[in-house]
């Protein structure tokens, strides 16, 4: 049987989604445990997790984009290439400080986030996709090493 306070908690949070995370958090900052609505705060902290985990595995993504277009067209190595890979190396060094616990993860998804920056830079760049390595060439540390650039 559903309860008033249920079908309130459920209606907050699908009708005003900043009122019911002020809510929440005044609930939890007061200890009024058996008000909050539990099925909706976990379901939202496990989606900031896989947010998390899927930005850092995008900023990932970009800056092996750009190393392998920069090793593999030199010709056309630009300041625009050499910014993104500055930048998205400091949003994965920024999330690992928040976080830790990405740098194994790093490991664990770097292979996978590979196979996906060689099909985007082959599209990007015309080259065929046999061009690339099929395995990372760049260990993790070089590509989050500020001083890496692939020749």
């Amino acid at each position: 049987m559903v309860t008033e306070i249920e079908i309130k908690k459920n209606s907050l949070y699908e009708t005003d989604y900043l009122q019911w995370i002020e809510t929440t958090v005044e609930k939890l900052r007061s200890q009024d445990y058996s008000n909050v609505d539990w099925e909706n705060l976990i379901e939202e902290i496990e989606s900031m997790g896989r947010s998390d985990r899927k930005s850092f595995k995008s900023n990932l993504i970009v800056v092996l984009i750009h190393l392998l277009k920069w090793q593999f067209q030199p010709e056309l190595r630009s300041g625009s290439w050499a910014g993104s890979i500055v930048e998205h190396r400091r949003r994965i060094t920024d999330d690992i400080e928040d976080s830790p616990s990405l740098k194994p993860y790093l490991e664990e998804v770097l292979d996978k986030c590979y196979l996906a920056a060689i099909k985007q830079a082959s599209a990007e760049t015309g080259l065929a996709l046999a061009l690339f390595p099929q395995l990372c060439p760049y260990t993790s540390t070089e590509v989050l090493d500020g001083n890496f650039m692939p020749n």
